[in-house]
């Protein structure tokens, strides 16, 4: 019964350690918040429709990065760190394009 428990507890300790290797909640939310920005700049005119397509592929590029960094099981520090450099080019670009000047005719 002891040799069971221990078993049990490892499994439980090493599947939780590889999910957390995977894990990418902060991309995640990061993601999610750069979506919201980039609609509420279209829905205040502050982000025109070919900015926003632009804005959009980004957001895209960073999701394919990040799926492959989870493809092999495990995301580096090194994969990491790039992820977060895209997010903050692509939050540096929603930011410029929703304060730019825009002649509205």
């Amino acid at each position: 019964m002891k040799r069971f428990l221990i078993v049990v507890l490892a499994a439980a300790l090493f599947g939780s350690v590889a999910f957390a290797q995977t894990a990418t909640p902060k991309v995640t939310k990061r993601q999610h918040h750069q979506q919201q920005r980039i609609k509420e700049g279209i829905k205040s005119g502050e982000v025109t429709k070919g900015e926003a397509a632009r804005l959009e592929a980004q957001q895209g590029k960073i999701a394919v990065d990040k799926a492959k960094a989870k493809s092999d099981g495990v995301v580096t520090a090194k994969e990491r760190a790039k992820l977060q450099r895209e997010q903050n080019r692509a939050s540096k670009n929603i930011y410029k394009k929703k304060h730019n000047e825009k002649v509205q005719h």
